[in-house]
């Protein structure tokens, strides 16, 4: 079989991947069922048969991929250890002030959050229930109130600990402790344009949210303590990855104690040890679902994966972006706005997977950085959980609204379509973010490149 009927085999096999998808099969199914297919056509039963037989192990043991659960576990032990709660309350009283001062609070606390949870849609769920009762409570709108935790539990893509830039590096075959760190400072970004957009319609109308007043500076410096373990991981995993003392997985690992201590402790001071465990089979269970619905995605892909390499499709999609005549920022550009547009019909991990081993050898040839890219392509990630008609973020949002009363016993509900409404600024802020990171590249790699290791 000559490689240009290979090559026409790769792309019936993508066909079939997306038509499959847009049936409604799930993308680790289609993505599997692809990939054997696509191998028995070019290889063989034997070469198809041996592939799909060890992929889900050779996949699951490798070491880069143990750090998911550790970092994923990091934020339900979190959430149920009461952190979130506190350190929501601690945004409250310091920040409330401003225009939109709670919906300032909600991102703020989002970004902490984020920095101990890898899931964007845990951490959208997780200030649905904090937030939503809060800020309507308080004259918010719902567009505003929806939107600013839609798109506050996006951050959990970027800043680290996070899922999918972890994902990515396994893919590409890059540093993962280079990568979470590089999302730092873009995730520092998206905070403060997110705040600038909040406190300018705020401004602009009034009614939109109004400030939090009446917190005096010792009600403020009382809220301290709370907060204080939740900056303490972060500083213990961050300062961990940046110095190279422990690699990404032992820096999750130590996290994951230090949290468990935490939870324990509070356990014991409120002599609540029974429901404590509880508590903890119920985070167990949510990281073990969770982490079996990455790995098994990761599995399916891989198959597609490997599928694509014995086609040929990569190697043939990067010589032939190189030979394009065009400056290589707008075939970036172009690139991305491809990935804006699956975004809308894939959730953001299977678009990533199933995408980057033909789109990276391309990027790379045409001379960007992969550590850049991969934070700019999981900023576009981010955007998708937003965008309509697929929106993770907008449905857990609105699903968790749905389940919430006021004191009164009223329903919170928000309608789906008053989520996709009030992310329409955020969607905006959003692409900003990515402008900033195309034309000033630096601030993503300023930070992996001094770190020690």
């Amino acid at each position: 079989m000559t490689g240009l009927d290979d090559f026409w085999i790769g792309i019936l096999g993508v066909g079939l991947l997306v038509l499959l998808v847009a049936l409604g099969v799930r993308v680790y199914v289609a993505a599997a069922l692809t990939g054997f297919l696509g191998l028995l056509a070019l290889k063989g039963w034997s070469v198809a048969g041996a592939i799909a037989g060890t992929i889900p192990h050779s996949k699951t043991v490798t070491y880069p991929l143990s750090v998911l659960p550790l970092f994923i576990l990091i934020g339900f032990l979190a959430f149920h250890a009461g952190l979130t709660t506190r350190l929501f309350e601690a945004a409250r009283r310091w920040v409330g002030w401003v225009p939109g001062g709670l919906a300032v609070a909600t991102v703020f606390a989002s970004a902490g959050f984020a920095a101990v949870s890898g899931a964007s849609t845990a951490t959208a769920a997780v200030f649905s229930r904090l937030a939503v009762p809060d800020m309507l409570r308080s004259g918010y709108g719902k567009r505003l109130t929806a939107g600013v935790i839609a798109a506050g539990g996006t951050l959990a893509s970027l800043i680290p600990p996070s899922a999918i830039l972890v994902i990515y590096a396994i893919i590409v075959e890059e540093s993962v402790g280079k990568l979470l760190l590089a999302g730092l400072i873009p995730g520092v970004v998206s905070v403060v344009i997110y705040t600038a957009l909040i406190v300018g319609m705020c401004a602009w109308r009034p009614e939109l949210g109004r400030p939090v007043t009446g917190f005096t500076w010792r009600q403020r410096f009382a809220s301290v303590p709370g907060a204080l373990p939740i900056f303490l991981v972060v500083g213990i995993v961050f300062g961990a990855l940046y110095t190279g003392a422990a690699t990404p997985t032992e820096a999750g690992a130590l996290g994951a104690m230090v949290v468990f201590c935490l939870y324990i402790g509070r356990a014991y001071r409120q002599r609540s040890l029974r429901q404590a465990g509880g508590r903890l089979k119920e985070a167990l269970m949510e990281t073990a679902k969770l982490t079996v619905m990455i790995f098994t995605l990761v599995w399916g892909v891989f198959l597609f994966v490997r599928f694509l390499g014995f086609a040929g499709l990569p190697e043939v999609f990067a010589d032939w972006v190189v030979t394009l005549d065009m400056p290589p920022v707008v075939i970036v550009i172009c690139i991305l706005l491809a990935y804006a547009v699956l975004g809308m019909f894939m959730d953001a991990i299977g678009m990533l997977v199933l995408t980057l081993p033909v789109v990276f050898p391309a990027v790379v040839a045409l001379g960007y950085d992969p550590i850049w890219f991969g934070i700019v392509v999981v900023k576009m990630a981010e955007i998708c959980l937003i965008t309509p008609p697929i929106g993770l973020n907008c449905f857990v949002v609105a699903g968790v609204a749905r389940e919430l009363r006021d004191d009164s016993g009223r329903s919170l509900e928000i309608p789906l379509q008053e989520v996709f409404r009030g992310i329409g600024p955020f969607f905006v802020a959003d692409v900003l973010t990515v402008a900033v990171l195309l034309a000033a590249p630096g601030i993503v790699l300023w930070l992996p490149n001094t770190m020690g290791g």
